[in-house]
């Protein structure tokens, strides 16, 4: 019974993702084209980020993203930890990534099937070593989303990182990294239909409400953050 339950649930989930994914990109394409013009026009003219991400039962993947960083930006300064107003920000990218713009192309990502709306985020090898083995072997049973509760909560990452005395990495890996893990485990327990319907509207929401803590109101049973 449990297994059929499952099996309903990835049905759905994968459905209702190719039909999010299909409505977004006849919808969004018009309003997209002035951002693949201006990313040509300025920085160093590309306009997609490609980059190697953990995904689904751990095996790597492709994430596709509008490109809001210098090329070689992975080498530079914090290297692959993003700061607040970041030098290595393209002259777009920094709008890009307070809208969430910039990650509007992994679209692409769930059409081809190794993404979903929602699920753990999916991290670069650095981040995912910052994690604990228990959080490592699981978190990616599912597919990893372009938004999730770890997304969610953790929408102002870049502030807390900007705002700390310690290095940037050190600083993820002490807090970040443990209660993101802690996060996505949760998912991991709760994942259903109607808590990915919630968490879709939930990113809607702190989009447009940025300072907004409702996601407590819907999840009472998330795990404490004590930082």
């Amino acid at each position: 019974m449990i297994h059929f339950k499952h099996t309903v649930y990835l049905f759905c989930k994968r459905t209702l993702d190719l039909l999010l994914a299909i409505v977004a990109l006849i919808f969004l394409t018009p309003i997209l084209l002035p951002i693949v013009i201006g990313l040509k026009c300025t920085g160093e003219g590309h306009i997609f980020y490609v980059q190697k991400r953990i995904g689904h039962k751990n095996k790597y993947f492709n994430i596709i993203k509008f490109a809001t960083m210098l090329k070689n930006s992975a080498t530079m300064g914090t290297m692959t930890i993003t700061i607040r107003n970041d030098p290595r920000l393209t002259p777009m990218g920094g709008f890009l990534r307070k809208t969430k713009i910039n990650e509007i192309p992994q679209i692409l990502n769930v059409l081809i099937g190794n993404m979903s709306i929602v699920g753990p985020r999916p991290v670069d090898k650095k981040a995912f070593e910052a994690c604990t083995k228990e959080v490592q072997d699981s978190i990616y049973n599912s597919k990893p989303g372009i938004t999730g509760i770890g997304s969610i909560v953790f929408r102002d990452e870049e502030n807390l990182i900007s705002g700390s005395k310690l290095p940037p990495y050190e600083y993820y890996k002490q807090f970040i990294a443990p209660y993101k893990g802690a996060l996505e485990m949760w998912y991991q327990n709760k994942k259903s239909f109607k808590v990915d319907i919630l968490l879709m509207f939930l990113t809607f929401w702190v989009v447009v409400f940025p300072r907004s803590s409702i996601v407590n109101s819907f999840f009472t049973d998330l795990p404490e953050r004590n930082f």
